[in-house]
């Protein structure tokens, strides 16, 4: 299948700031790192260098009064909040992200490519009048739109894998019976943004349809895929949807600053390759992934490639993806926890579907 992968210079302007998480150098530290793998050397793998996203794309999504806030914000400098803040390079930096998956978008729905991989993107906690969480407006979202709007796509499955809630994305297709929202985050008792419990499944149209897999911390790798694949391929099968967006990083990796579950590179490569066999079941192989998180620079190249392999190459021997491994019995597992959540969602969803 050919993946293409965007990526752009500006990219690296999304920096904010010295002692800031989220630095821009994790998007030349990737790249540089998909180079010495040759990644772009594999069979039908290809580079986009994106245009920016454009003030209209945004507005698709977030209401006028939110963007002009955040557009004044960027000329005079300022943040949006203590963790988010905005600068005209910031904000060019953002929009550049953005393009990219949409652009990745428009490559997978006509055709020019079976998976994209936007490196970069899965700005999920921007709402559609708020932001913050490092975030200014929501990507996944904005790709939501276009894909309806020009693409007459009409289900839409996203899946979260990213270690914090994404309650941005939840928010505003909440009330939606048209797209399937699933996250897989840490304990939301634990973790920003305090939300993402079990019994938040949705209303209206979208009750049933936001889905939320709450996973203790210390949450080890064996457990963490025992709840993916428990829940999502049953309810993909299930919804049937025309395309498969997910998104998240490195931040669930075991040695991640701001998580606290213990996935590896390995898991990674596992979770997008799991993504893609689902993806070739229920909608002919379409899948953008998004990958933009984690704050630990030292893994997150390896956590990202491996995203990007699992759903290239998914047959790749795992031996070949360098990481920094736990110790050899791995402690963080937390199975029997992770079970009773599962079970006890499946309750809770077995009103909605039948599969459950």
């Amino acid at each position: 299948m050919k993946t293409c992968i965007t990526y752009h210079e500006k990219f690296k302007q999304y920096d904010l700031g010295v002692n800031h998480p989220f630095r821009g150098d994790r998007f030349v530290k990737a790249k540089i790192f998909f180079d010495k793998k040759s990644l772009s050397s594999l069979p039908n793998v290809f580079f986009i260098e994106p245009k920016a996203a454009t003030k209209e794309d945004v507005l698709k999504v977030h209401s006028k009064r939110y963007v002009d806030h955040i557009f004044k914000l960027a000329e005079k400098g300022g943040s949006y909040d203590i963790d988010t803040p905005v600068s005209k390079r910031i904000l060019e930096g953002a929009m550049f992200i953005i393009g990219g998956v949409l652009e990745a978008g428009r490559y997978v729905i006509e055709g020019k490519a079976d998976r994209g991989v936007a490196l970069g993107g899965g700005f999920h906690h921007a709402g559609l009048d708020y932001g913050g969480g490092f975030c200014l407006f929501n990507d996944i979202a904005i790709l939501v739109s276009e894909l309806r709007e020009k693409h007459d796509v009409k289900r839409v499955l996203i899946l979260d894998y990213d270690v914090h809630f994404g309650n941005g994305t939840s928010d505003i297709y909440y009330s939606d019976g048209d797209v399937l929202f699933i996250s897989l985050h840490q304990d939301p008792r634990t973790i920003y943004p305090g939300r993402g419990f079990i019994h938040e499944v949705g209303s209206g149209r979208g009750e049933g349809l936001n889905i939320n897999i709450p996973l203790p911390m210390r949450t080890g790798e064996r457990s963490y895929l025992y709840a993916l694949n428990e829940i999502f391929p049953p309810l993909a099968e299930d919804f049937k949807p025309d395309i498969i967006i997910a998104n998240g990083g490195s931040d669930a990796h075991f040695a991640d600053h701001l998580g606290s579950l213990g996935l590896t590179a390995r898991g990674f490569f596992e979770i997008s390759r799991i993504i893609g066999s689902v993806s070739e079941e229920v909608c002919g192989g379409k899948v953008i992934l998004l990958v933009g998180s984690g704050y630990n620079i030292n893994v997150l190249p390896y956590c990202w490639y491996a995203l990007a392999l699992g759903l290239i190459k998914p047959d790749a021997s795992l031996e070949k993806i360098e990481d920094f491994f736990p110790q050899p019995h791995d402690p963080w597992q937390n199975l029997e926890k992770v079970k009773k959540i599962v079970c006890s969602l499946k309750d809770i969803l077995s009103k909605y579907w039948s599969c459950f």
